[in-house]
């Protein structure tokens, strides 16, 4: 798929990453959403709040996007919101870990508080056997206009049911890492799933887990190697136009990311963040101070 054609198809996600009010470039605006409730960081709900609200009121604003809760955790964070009452209601995506039997509770919590609370995404594992049964229930109980993102098990069969998510209309999502050596892809499972997104009219996806920093790196207290955003980024462009997937992938030379990301056009970049919406992170600070020391905000 080209650039061109990736710009033509009218997706959600180009809606979702608008440029940021500060002058953001399109490439970053609204990349980065606000997992702080999750491992590593395990914030409690009133630091993890206020912490968001302060990173709305920042410069950087354009880069954050929504702010992630468990279902299970919802009457908790309303009674939170309920004390800070927010100027505008929170950009939220909705969590599932109750099964997918507890979806229509939990989004009739949400929009019974739609003065606190907006609704934009819904996110949720997929079973081990991704059928169309199990997807026609997922779209019947999650609302039109509110994105739905099932992450597909990594493993055998696992870039079929990232096909059939795609198919269903809905985003798959990639998990990039975590607290075990197995929950990280390796390059070649990355660029299978990049192959397998951007070879589908008008897909998008999300990443989440262990994208703390720009550029792919070794972290010194585990050993593991991590993916960066950045990487996922220029691999993300270089798929769209047949460029070395892998390699960007690979790739430890921040300068040199950095540039290939600074040279993409403005259509180039949209096109770009229309196959990666987004991804969540436990940090806003820490990736927002990395795209500053490569010269990218």
């Amino acid at each position: 798929m080209s650039y061109a054609t990736s710009v033509s198809v009218v997706s959600s996600a180009v809606e979702l990453t608008p440029p940021g009010p500060r002058g953001i470039p399109p490439l970053f605006a609204r990349l980065v959403d606000d997992s702080a409730l999750f491992p590593p960081g395990d914030a409690a709900m009133p630091e993890a709040l206020r912490a968001h609200f302060a990173s709305r009121e920042s410069e950087h604003a354009g880069v954050l996007g929504v702010f992630l809760c468990q279902a299970s955790r919802l009457p908790e964070l309303i009674t939170e919101l309920i004390k800070i009452k927010p100027k505008q209601p929170l950009p939220l995506s909705l969590i599932i870990d109750t099964g997918l039997g507890g979806v229509p509770k939990a989004i009739s919590i949400v929009e019974s508080r739609s003065e606190l609370l907006a609704l934009r995404m819904v996110e949720m594992p997929a079973p081990s056997d991704v059928d169309e049964v199990w997807l026609e229930r997922v779209s019947e109980f999650v609302p039109e206009d509110v994105i739905r993102v099932v992450e597909p098990r990594r493993g055998v069969g696992w870039l079929d049911g990232v096909r059939k998510v795609i198919e269903h209309g809905s985003w798959p999502k990639i998990r990039c890492g975590g607290q075990a050596g197995e929950n990280f892809p390796s390059v070649d499972e990355v660029a299978d799933f990049l192959a397998v997104v951007s070879g589908s009219t008008g897909a998008s996806f999300k990443a989440t887990n262990s994208l703390h920093r720009a550029v792919r790196h070794a972290d010194p207290d585990t050993g593991f190697v991590h993916h960066g955003f950045l990487n996922l980024l220029v691999a993300s462009a270089r798929s769209l136009s047949g460029g070395d997937v892998r390699a960007a992938l690979e790739s430890t030379d921040a300068e040199a990311l950095a540039e290939e990301a600074r040279a993409l056009s403005e259509q180039a970049a949209k096109a770009v963040r229309a196959l990666f919406a987004s991804y969540a992170a436990a940090s806003f600070e820490q990736p927002v101070a990395d795209m500053g020391e490569l010269g990218l905000l």
